[in-house]
């Protein structure tokens, strides 16, 4: 799934985001880390939770979509696979961009 520097970079980002994890190397440890933080918002403050969705970019409509046909996970752990999975698109796109960056020629750049 992710690697040291991905799962890094995604507690960073959750961090800043008022999701406080423990300091973690494994991408299941962090899933399981998330989850149980989601757990705990949408038990005692929903509202904080839905804020920091919005703040990740998580996809409304898949997260309904998501909830509506699992059964067998709970709501922690279908929002934390969405964040990291959301998380992990960002990463690649950020390298992507930075890659593509250093064909533009330095008169073009800004």
């Amino acid at each position: 799934m992710a690697n040291e520097e991905a799962i890094k970079e995604i507690a960073e980002v959750l961090q800043v985001a008022q999701i406080q994890l423990p300091k973690i190397h494994s991408s299941t440890l962090l899933t399981k880390a998330i989850a149980e933080r989601i757990n705990n918002l949408i038990t005692h403050d929903f509202s904080l939770l839905i804020s920091i969705l919005y703040r990740l970019d998580i996809s409304e409509k898949k997260l309904k979509q998501l909830l509506q046909q699992t059964s067998n996970s709970t709501a922690g752990d279908i929002i934390a696979a969405l964040i990291i999975e959301r998380q992990l698109e960002k990463i690649k796109s950020r390298k992507a961009f930075k890659n593509n960056a250093k064909d533009i020629p330095d008169a073009e750049r800004w």
